[in-house]
């Protein structure tokens, strides 16, 4: 992995590496010693991917939940009546 620790790698830097290390695979640069070291190395940014989306997913949802009750809020009628256009 690069200088910075997994958890420094931003999702486009752990995508750029896991397509090094794919493209290495693939074009047989990887000696068989090499081998192990990398497939691990991207199962962790595999992971670390994931982690990434499943965080991103949560905050949107969370940013559009509050906006969908701010929405609710301002077009709510003095009433209690639910004005909606």
């Amino acid at each position: 992995m690069s200088k910075k620790t997994k958890d420094e790698l931003s999702y486009g830097q752990a995508a750029g590496r896991l397509e090094e290390i794919l493209r290495k695979i693939e074009e047989g640069q990887v000696d068989i010693d090499e081998l192990s070291g990398l497939v691990g190395e991207a199962a962790a940014l595999v992971t670390l991917c994931r982690q990434k989306i499943q965080a991103a997913d949560v905050k949107v949802k969370t940013i559009t939940e509050q906006l969908e009750r701010e929405t609710a809020d301002e077009t709510e009628a003095p009433d209690g009546e639910d004005v909606r256009y």
